[in-house]
């Protein structure tokens, strides 16, 4: 570090002096000793450079020192005026070294600073050591540090304020928020932009087993080594589980008990250094928060409650100058108040390409990784899950261990399962891996204790949201603690160990939920009460059923959905397959073969109860019918939903299992195709997860006004994922197109809106207009036949002038006309960002088209225009082409069905001979002729950047054919030159055998056709001879097209041999 720079990052981040490099003197030194007698022996420190600072320091600079040192209270008001009183400049600098050669704070700062830090980064090196293999037992051991990254997000969504972590993955299929910035850990404490300040407090959330308490130790490793945040002085993180075993806390008590090697704290209690201060993993606090009731306390020596401390530090009563970052689970991070948090940060799990990344990396040998991706691929809930890397690292292991240990009967296909299949595999600690298959039986009855004793802990545990336990707690529910560090224990158990106490906890949450309900299924077998009810003072419930139904109501009244995951559990361990590798450890009866019966006929009826509105809670019903592996209706509607067939079929229990595909079906991971079966009361039901669908198709439902509220609102949550939706082919008026517009006012997320074949009007689209005006994320929205008329067409004009976002505009068969297009074009002059326009049917004439053909001559950017159908004559194409021998950027031009004649294709062809940009041309349905064609072959010999060219319906015959056929042979150098001439289209015309002799010949030496259309000429046997010769020398065709040229059975022989013989790769349809 450069000497100013290390000076300045001992200083406040915000108060520094910018310090003249030319004049830097260096005032540390480096103690001996941090006692009474090393300070005595050094306390002319200051003096024996005073001579350097009076010939160097210029009067700017003293004053700036003076400044920052009052404001930092280094100098009192009267020690300023003091220096300020002394004349001369270096009668002023000897005062100041008198001053400070007394000030014992400012010598500790700058004498004992150093050496405080770099005992301090020792120390945290050894507390969070680098991890070692990625596949050892460990939390959250999972290799995602060095390149996680940390998403800026607004604010808490409502799924992740309620639901339960596994949950909110499900929901979201595991898909990152859209439109978000990402940042990188190493910019997490600098401002956004050059005007802004740095964050006082930061909240970075993440569900269960993403790895905040990783990102914390991998923060902690990357600072001490001094590769980021080297201008904060002192890292402090503190864990939330080792506060819950204090009372009373002061600040100053706080920082000694977690760092005992800092025997002096006062350079961090003081604010004169740089300081952040990390609170990982508030869901583990025990103490509430309570910031509305919390006593203010400014002095960092006072002891106060732990609860009251860490809500006066987050406040900014202690330590104000010190940056806090607190890390938690989304459910617990919302007690914490908004307007305290400056900002708000999402650690974002695996992608699938980062799970398959890491399969491979762990699995570099054999096809071990690949069958574990594809047996993914296949259950989509396990790709899911895998989001979080913890679980990722579950499956990896779990998968891993049986393909290599020659697990015969495949590998689980339900959570419960793989969880069994999991502590199975812990519990066989020691024996070698792939030497046999896993014997449970063998295995010693400690484990088998150890898993009652785990499973009653973690069953009160989550009934208690509790998630670490104290040695205490383990002995009062029964565990044997030297059990726990062998076999089971070790595996599904972690240890965690401070300075001043030991704690325990799960390896993840979904393993306390398993356990704890392997506990219940064993237990409501024999228990006479409520095993709810720890105390046992209950009603008598006797009998499994009792027991079981118990906990399903309990989940289903439970709003935050913390048992959901554990009756999933439960409902599993009623299929034989769940429990085959616990056979060992778990003391099973007779088999449950009819509870299993029952069972699913239990959730079944629960399937088809509840509200209005299909909630997560009715979803997670579908999830246990799946676990329990009762999947009839389920695969019965999926079924339906593949094939379209969910019309008039949507009944209650139907809409759950829908909610529940939309989640987990491949069918859904795409695009989700619900048209033509739903209604108001369907689209009501499945609302809440149709807001984490990212493509929907709501085609020909037959929707009103009515639903578009409904749909509104689901644009307008801050939880929306929707980034395309169709709702074409409804009866949507101008009043559900007014509550689209409000809804497009707040949305972030959608990108593409079609409403085609709608009733919105020129009303409906003034409404989306002002939307558009504001919304700077639709990139694409279709108009088209909703009757607008040059109103409608006025009021988009004005939005292309301000929207810079619009890439797409599809207002064809709206009855614009003239006018309307003028207005449109007008806009075109200005705006740089739309790049199609689609304009067909529109009555727009020739003034139209001429107004647009203007705009063509500054604009060129729009890469696409359609006018099709739009009663173009010569007239307008003279305009056009005019304009395409000055454009740029247009690259196709659809002119089909208008009514240009001889003279307008020759001017096509004149400007064809200057444009350069032009690949796409469509001429069909015109009046061109022979006269006309043979203008534009001439053209097309010259011209080298057309690609398609479709002619059809054109009266074309023999002569003009012979044209085409030459310019063929003159462009057969278009290949090299990367350039193919990819469709002339001459269907529906009339080319006679001499104009098939011509193109044939054309295609013996042309090296760039792919696509030849020939529907519909009179072509006969003689015809496809010639076609047949020419295949023997052309082998870039890929497609002919000879249907309805009465060739017959001879014909199509001639021409199959002579494909079969020499292009074998080109498809002929005769």
């Amino acid at each position: 570090m450069e000497r100013n720079t290390h000076y300045n990052s001992i200083l406040d981040r915000n108060k520094r002096i910018a310090w003249q490099e030319d004049c830097y003197v260096d005032l540390q030194s480096t103690p001996t000793s941090t006692s009474t007698k090393g300070e005595m022996e050094d306390v002319g420190w200051i003096q024996k450079h005073q001579g350097h600072l009076q010939r160097f320091i210029t009067t700017p600079l003293l004053e700036g020192a003076l400044s920052h040192m009052r404001k930092l209270e280094l100098l009192s008001q009267g020690e300023e005026a003091q220096v300020q009183a002394g004349g001369q400049l270096q009668e002023r600098v000897g005062t100041l070294t008198s001053i400070l050669n007394s000030d014992s704070q400012m010598y500790r700062l700058i004498t004992m600073h150093d050496p405080m830090v770099q005992e301090h980064k020792e120390a945290l090196l050894l507390q969070y050591p680098t991890p070692s293999d990625s596949l050892s037992p460990g939390p959250c051991s999972p290799e995602f540090s060095s390149s996680r990254i940390l998403l800026l997000v607004d604010g808490l969504s409502d799924l992740q304020q309620k639901e339960h972590d596994l949950m909110q993955v499900e929901a979201t299929r595991g898909a990152r928020r859209h439109h978000v910035r990402q940042l990188a850990l190493a910019k997490l404490l600098e401002p956004l932009t050059r005007v802004s300040l740095p964050p006082r407090v930061s909240l970075t959330v993440g569900v269960a087993g993403i790895g905040k308490s990783t990102l914390v130790g991998h923060f902690v490793r990357l600072w001490s080594r001094g590769e980021i945040c080297t201008d904060v002085s002192f890292v402090l993180p503190f864990a939330f589980w080792e506060l819950n075993t204090g009372e009373k806390l002061s600040a100053e008590r706080l920082v000694k008990l977690a760092f005992p090697h800092m025997t002096d704290p006062s350079l961090v209690l003081s604010g004169t250094c740089r300081t952040l201060l990390i609170f990982d993993g508030l869901d583990e606090f025990r103490c509430p928060l309570d910031f509305s009731e919390t006593v203010p306390c400014t002095d960092p020596k006072k002891e106060v409650s732990v609860d009251d401390l860490v809500t006066n530090i987050i406040r900014g009563n202690l330590l104000p100058e010190a940056a806090v970052w607190v890390t938690s689970r989304p459910a617990v991070a919302s007690l914490i108040p908004g307007g305290l948090v400056d900002r708000l940060t999402e650690i974002p799990g695996f992608s699938p390409k980062e799970i398959r990344l890491f399969l491979s990396h762990n699995f570099p040998k054999g096809d071990t990784a690949s069958q574990i991706w594809t047996h993914l691929e296949s259950n989509k809930i396990f790709m899911v899950m895998s989001y979080m890397p913890c679980i990722c690292w579950i499956v990896a292991v779990t998968f891993g261990y049986l393909l290599e240990s020659g697990w015969q009967e495949g590998l689980p296909r339900t959570c419960t399962e793989l969880y069994s299949h999991f502590c199975a595999m812990r519990a066989e600690a020691g024996e070698p891996r792939g030497r046999e298959p896993i014997k449970m039986d063998q295995l010693n009855g400690n484990n088998r204790k150890l898993l009652g004793s785990l499973g009653r802990l973690a069953f009160y545990g989550l009934l208690k949201h509790k998630y670490t336990f104290s040695e205490q707690d383990m002995r009062a529910y029964g565990v044997d603690l030297p059990s726990t560090q062998g076999g089971l224990g070790t595996g599904v158990l972690i240890r965690e160990d401070s300075p001043n106490c030991v704690a325990y906890r799960f390896t993840h949450l979904t393993v306390q939920e398993f356990l704890a309900a392997t506990y219940y299924h064993i237990c409501s077998k024999r228990a006479i009460f409520d095993l709810f009810t720890e105390s046992a003072m209950s009603w008598p419930k006797i009998g499994f059923q009792n027991h079981f139904r118990s906990a399903l109501q309990r989940s289903q009244q439970a709003e935050d959905g913390h048992l959901d995951v554990f009756v999933r559990f439960l409902a599993g361990l009623l299929c034989p397959a769940a429990v085959r590798p616990l056979a060992g450890l778990l003391a099973q009866g007779k088999d449950d073969g009819g509870q299993r019966v029952w069972a699913a006929g239990l959730l079944q009826d629960l399937l088809g109860s509840g509200g209005a509105v299909v909630s997560l809670r009715s979803v997670n019903v579908a999830y246990c019918l799946q676990e329990l592996q009762h999947t009839e209706v389920l695969r019965s509607v999926e079924e339906d939903l593949r094939c379209g067939g969910l019309g008039g079929k949507l009944t209650r229990t139907h809409c759950t299992a829908l909610a529940y595909l939309l989640q987990v079906s491949p069918e859904c991971s795409e695009e989700i195709n619900l048209s033509a079966c739903l209604d108001y009361s369907t689209v009501k039901s499945l609302l809440p997860q149709l807001l984490y669908c990212s493509h929907l198709r709501l085609e020909n439902n037959h929707f009103k006004d009515d639903v578009m509220e409904l749909l509104g609102s689901l644009l307008s949550a801050k939880d929306c994922h929707l980034q395309k939706i169709s709702l074409a082919e409804n009866a949507i008026s101008n009043k559900g197109a007014k509550a689209l517009s409000r809804a497009l006012l707040v949305n972030r997320t959608l990108i593409t809106l079609d409403l085609r074949s709608n009733n919105i009007g020129s009303k409906g689209a003034k409404f989306l207009a002002e939307a558009l005006k504001m919304n700077q994320v639709l990139v694409s929205i279709n108009f088209q036949n909703n009757l607008i008329e040059e109103e409608g067409a006025r009021a988009l004009a004005e939005v292309l002038l301000s929207n810079r976002k619009l890439v797409s505009l599809n207002v064809q068969k709206n009855c614009i006309g003239a006018d309307g297009a003028k207005r449109i074009a007008e806009a075109l002059k200005t705006n740089r960002t739309l790049t199609e326009l689609i304009l067909s049917s529109n009555q727009l004439g020739d003034k139209g088209t001429a107004a647009l053909a203007q705009a063509l001559t500054v604009n060129h950017s729009l890469h696409s225009l359609h006018l099709q159908s739009n009663s173009i004559s010569n007239k307008g194409m003279t305009a056009l082409t005019k304009a395409l021998r000055l454009n740029r950027g247009l690259i196709c031009l659809n002119l089909r069905e208008n009514s240009i004649g001889v003279e307008g294709a020759k001017d096509m062809a004149r400007a064809l001979q200057e444009n350069s940009s032009l690949r796409h041309l469509d001429l069909t349905a015109n009046l061109l002729h022979d006269e006309g064609v043979k203008a534009i072959a001439g053209a097309v010999k010259v011209n080298r950047a057309l690609t398609t060219l479709r002619l059809q319906w054109n009266f074309i015959k023999c002569t003009a054919t012979k044209s085409l056929a030459h310019a063929l042979l003159t462009n057969s150098t278009m290949q090299l030159l990367e350039r193919n001439w990819t469709i002339p289209n001459l269907q529906e015309n009339a080319i006679g055998d001499e104009g098939v002799v011509a193109l044939a010949g054309a295609l013996k030496t042309n090296a760039s056709l792919c696509t030849l259309c020939l529907q519909e000429n009179s072509l006969g046997m003689d015809g496809a001879i010639f076609i047949a010769t020419a295949l023997k020398g052309n082998h870039q065709l890929t497609y002919i097209n000879l249907q309805g040229n009465g060739i017959g059975e001879s014909g199509a022989k001639v021409i199959s041999d002579a494909i079969r013989t020499n292009s074998p790769d080109c498809v002929v349809e005769i």
